[in-house]
């Protein structure tokens, strides 16, 4: 599905049935994708399919963007862990969920595109302000996470083989992960310390995890 502007993307996806909610439509219409792809693909930045940015990774193909974010249901005042920020597209829609009062920690492993979100997030200052960036390897979970803090909800855009420990650690009992496993999108919920429950949605494709 090819689209040439930024609402047209949004009300696809909203007559796809992907866009469901107020808070993530709103967060769509207030954060471009154009904003977060490379010069050379700015014209496909509303196409509804995932585009490569560089280092054999790519920004996610909408749909699935907003049937993730859907799934993860983000409050306002959220701590998010958003994990491979790639691009810093879906970290900026994050920002925009948990609100004035939530907080975004993203890492990204590869030094280029550690920088290149970066640079990409400080497009949406008032945004910016709720992200804490960190270059580095995610698996090992939030590094800077400040004392008394626990996460709400996690999400990643690439294919874990298993969950890294730390992140169940760091997960707040009630607290919700999305990521890719294999071929599905796994959603899971922390019952208490030891115990999840898991619900598994067929049908998806992402790049793999890469950790040091």
């Amino acid at each position: 599905m090819k689209m040439k502007q930024k609402k047209e993307l949004t009300d696809f996806l909203k007559n796809e049935g992907a866009l469901k909610s107020a808070g993530v439509i709103a967060a769509f219409e207030a954060v471009d994708r154009r904003d977060f792809v490379p010069e050379e693909m700015k014209n496909a930045a509303y196409f509804d399919e995932p585009l490569p940015i560089g280092f054999g990774q790519t920004i996610s193909q909408p749909s699935t963007v907003a049937f993730m974010l859907e799934h993860l249901g983000a409050q306002e005042g959220d701590i998010i862990f958003d994990v491979g920020s790639g691009s810093g597209w879906q970290a900026t829609l994050l920002a925009h969920l948990a609100g004035a009062a939530g907080k975004v920690y993203t890492a990204e492993i590869l030094p280029e595109l550690c920088e290149f979100s970066g640079e990409n997030i400080k497009k949406y200052p008032a945004l910016a302000g709720r992200i804490v960036s960190e270059c580095g390897d995610a698996s090992l979970g939030v590094a800077d996470l400040a004392q008394q803090e626990s996460i709400d909800k996690i999400i990643a855009a690439a294919s874990l083989d298993e969950v890294p420990a730390a992140w169940r650690a760091q997960l707040k009992v009630g607290g919700k992960m999305i990521y890719p496993g294999r071929d599905s999108l796994i959603e899971e919920t922390k019952i208490n310390g030891n115990e999840f429950k898991k619900i598994e949605y067929p049908g998806f494709v992402f790049v793999p995890f890469v950790k040091g």
